[in-house]
């Protein structure tokens, strides 16, 4: 249990520095989370600071997941050796999951972080590589259709276990499982987006929207 409390603990550290954050400072203190609609991810970059700010922002956060699934659970401690009653399977996902909940609640920056959605899909580059496209296409398919990046996300997200039920169960049930869980934090975190779609007061981007008529 102590190699899996010390990585998960790893992961989270890893996952709580921002990409926004990193990027702010080399752009000479910019803090987005003070602009825009005040979120340190990805779409508040883009719509204040610019395609380039933004992409590195994406590159950081999502390079986070990546290294929590794919380097934190193979690496030796000296304080702890490999544990061999835990499941190896169990321990990436784990480390995965904590790199999500140190980008929405950063230890680093009180607390307030993103929407977790870039560094899911950096754990999703190690964990099921075969599902990013799927994401893709099923986000950039709801973007298009509603003008909504926050819409387009949640249904993304829970495409994943949808189509893992539909076509990996019961074999690969830890991934699903992970699925499930972070489909459904994803869409915690966004619940302030959803009371703005309720509301009406929810940014659309209609230049995004190809099939929306035009006056």
């Amino acid at each position: 249990m102590l190699e899996l409390g010390i990585k998960f603990l790893l992961s989270y550290l890893i996952g709580s520095i921002m990409g926004s954050m990193v990027m702010g400072k080399l752009r000479g203190g910019v803090d987005i989370r003070t602009i825009g609609s005040g979120n340190a991810g990805g779409t508040n970059a883009l719509r204040t600071q610019g395609w380039l700010f933004a992409l590195g922002v994406v590159a950081i956060d999502s390079g986070k997941g990546v290294i929590a699934a794919g380097i934190i659970p193979g690496i030796e401690l000296p304080i702890a050796g490999n544990d061999p009653e835990i499941s190896r399977t169990w321990l990436t996902l784990s480390c995965a999951a904590a790199s999500v909940i140190g980008h929405v609640w950063p230890m680093w920056h009180n607390f307030r972080g993103g929407k977790g959605a870039a560094t899911l899909v950096g754990t999703l580059v190690i964990l099921a590589p075969g599902l990013i496209i799927l994401l893709l296409l099923v986000w950039a398919w709801v973007l298009v259709l509603s003008g909504y990046v926050g819409l387009a996300t949640m249904i993304a997200g829970l495409s994943a276990p949808v189509y893992l039920a539909a076509t990996h169960l019961p074999s690969d049930q830890p991934l699903f499982i992970y699925c499930v869980v972070l489909a459904l934090y994803i869409i915690f975190t966004h619940r302030s987006n959803i009371r703005r779609m309720t509301g009406g007061t929810e940014t659309r981007n209609p230049r995004l929207m190809f099939f929306h008529r035009r006056n």
